[in-house]
């Protein structure tokens, strides 16, 4: 068995999951949202008490991979429409800024124009710039794999460089630096 896909799906309360057996989806809702996430034929699934349970039927090697696969995606919509996902970013570097109006952010990084970025609606940004602080936006989804996107979109703009660390990177990630130019003896 995949040590991912033999675990349970834990059903926490408020949270409600519809299974199509004919067109093999799976219909996620809670408090925060609603997903649904189309399932390969080859699994079956079977709700018990509060909790989900994949089966698989074969041990072909791809049947195998799409068990853990599929148990992960169902367990991340679990938690996203019951907790929500949240990524922080921060912007490093003099005189970049962020601001943000509805689902509209608009980054001003320090090229000749500034980069304006509509994001769909099921993601949520805020951007916070305080005093002597860098600015940090804030994204807030339930979908995980829709918010990771948008994420890495925002950080391709300006990825962080490893001489000064300026550009955008995640709140907490460690950065590798570099020592730059030493001086000759």
């Amino acid at each position: 068995m995949s040590r991912i896909g033999k675990l349970p799906v834990h059903i926490p309360k408020g949270v409600s999951i519809d299974i199509d057996s004919k067109e093999n989806i799976v219909k996620v809702k809670g408090p925060k949202g609603e997903l649904s996430q189309k399932v390969d034929p080859s699994l079956t699934l079977t709700i018990e008490d509060d909790t989900l349970k994949i089966d698989r039927h074969s041990e072909v090697k791809e049947i195998k991979a799409k068990h853990g696969l599929y148990r992960a995606l169902i367990n991340n919509m679990v938690i996203g429409v019951s907790e929500g996902y949240t990524i922080k970013q921060e912007l490093v570097g003099v005189g970049f800024r962020a601001t943000s109006k509805d689902q509209i952010l608009e980054l001003g990084l320090g090229y000749s124009h500034v980069i304006i970025l509509v994001l769909p609606d099921e993601v949520k940004v805020t951007a916070v710039t305080e005093k002597r602080k860098n600015p940090i936006i804030t994204l807030e989804s339930c979908d995980k794999q829709l918010i990771g996107q948008c994420a890495a979109k925002i950080r391709s703009f300006r990825k962080p460089e490893p001489y000064k660390g300026k550009g955008i990177k995640f709140v907490g990630e460690e950065l590798r630096r570099k020592a730059g130019k030493s001086a000759k003896v």
